[in-house]
């Protein structure tokens, strides 16, 4: 299988229109456009029944003291984890592209509904649900793609996995709100074939002054 994109370049900055965050000069961050960029896959193996889709970033840090803290960095030694930006499953076999815009084209405070998509596919809630708990303005289920806005002050560029899965059912046999890593679990014994892709992103005017 192989996955592409026209919106950037495999491995390289992915630009401020498919982020949730930019760099605000006054503030550290303000509200990017938020598009979630084109995607296109071929190859898919016979016996291809449907698709899955997951971008994830592997770069957030493991504690959360010292983020977006003035006078404060994310060491680069900190311990990473996975966040994810987008869980999107049932997509039908006979469909290879995504277009720019076409599931995300802005913020959505408390997060953009679901769990039905476009091309009667299915979203599950991706990580700023929990980030944004505890925050009265955002708080929500946020379905679907919800794009970069790594700590300002972090030390490290992040990356961001684009991971298209080519499965052996028209449909998983899940209901709720799926997170990433139920997804993950929800395929087992089902991936029959997969491609990546990823861009990087940071919010840290040192890094791209240094980038």
């Amino acid at each position: 299988m192989k996955l592409t994109t026209h919106s950037f370049k495999d491995g390289q900055q992915i630009p401020g229109d498919f982020a949730f965050g930019i760099v605000d000069p006054e503030y550290h961050v303000g509200l990017g456009s938020n598009r979630n960029p084109q995607l296109a896959w071929s190859d898919a193996p016979a016996g291809t029944r449907s698709f899955a889709l997951i971008c994830h970033d592997p770069d957030v840090p493991s504690q959360g003291d010292d983020v977006n803290q003035e006078d404060r960095t994310v060491p680069a030694s900190l311990p990473r984890v996975d966040f994810f930006h987008w869980v999107l499953f049932d997509l039908p076999a006979s469909l290879s592209e995504i277009g720019e815009g076409e599931f995300s084209n802005d913020v959505t405070p408390r997060g953009k509904p679901g769990p039905h998509a476009p091309h009667d596919s299915r979203q599950g809630v991706n990580d700023y649900t929990s980030w944004f708990a505890g925050d009265h303005d955002m708080r929500g289920d946020y379905y679907g793609y919800d794009g970069p806005c790594p700590p300002w002050n972090d030390e490290i560029v992040h990356h961001y996995v684009f991971t298209i899965f080519a499965l052996d059912v028209a449909q998983l046999d899940v209901a709720g709100t799926l997170t990433g890593q139920q997804l993950r679990a929800a395929m087992q014994g089902h991936v029959l074939a997969q491609a990546s892709l990823s861009g990087t992103y940071t919010l840290n005017p040192a890094l791209i002054a240094a980038g």
